[in-house]
């Protein structure tokens, strides 16, 4: 089959790729075509992809307003028992830490049919928390494994990328060793 321009047309598979990355990129406000980065990809020490929470509220907190905090991007469900495990742990650090300029996002991979799930476990913590609303996750890529976490230091660079990370939850032990030093 040929299209009007005498091409073959993309595969259906390739065409839904291209097409599920364009309607990411303009959910997600992106001013470009390209595939979402992948978070596998992303760099420590390189500019953090910008990226804006809706809160169960209403409110947008974004990590651009966040400059000067250690900022980190939390992305759990509550169907993800490791979540489940982990946020208690990140809640208490999290409060414990705020005066000294740590903020946490909390990005829930629930359906919005689960709202009413996820407002018992974020009335539990001490960050905000939202639907993520889709899988993709701006210039993070899609997030397709929980628990995820990216941290930002003050200066706006990532400086930390769970993905990688072999036991990628939060603990007391690598709160201390990954946030601890960038809270100086």
């Amino acid at each position: 089959m040929e299209t009007q321009a005498g091409r073959s047309p993309m595969p259906s598979t390739t065409r839904r790729r291209a097409l599920g990355a364009s309607l990411a990129a303009i959910a997600l406000g992106s001013t470009t075509w390209s595939i979402p980065a992948s978070a596998a990809h992303l760099a420590i020490g390189q500019p953090a992809p910008p990226l804006t929470l809706v809160t169960l509220d209403g409110e947008r907190i974004g990590t651009q307003q966040l400059l000067g905090s250690v900022v980190i991007l939390t992305f759990w469900a509550t169907w993800c028992e490791p979540c489940r495990i982990e946020l208690p742990a990140l809640s208490a650090y999290a409060a414990r830490h705020a005066e000294n300029g740590l903020r946490v996002l909390g990005f829930s991979l629930n359906e919005p049919d689960d709202i009413p799930a996820v407002r018992r476990i974020a009335a539990q913590l001490s960050f905000p928390v939202g639907l993520l609303g889709s899988a993709w996750a701006g210039g993070y890529g899609r997030i397709w494994r929980l628990p995820a976490s990216f941290t930002i230091d003050r200066q706006g660079r990532l400086a930390d990328n769970s993905w990688n990370d072999p036991d990628p939850g939060w603990t007391e032990a690598r709160l201390q060793r990954v946030i601890g030093p960038l809270l100086g």
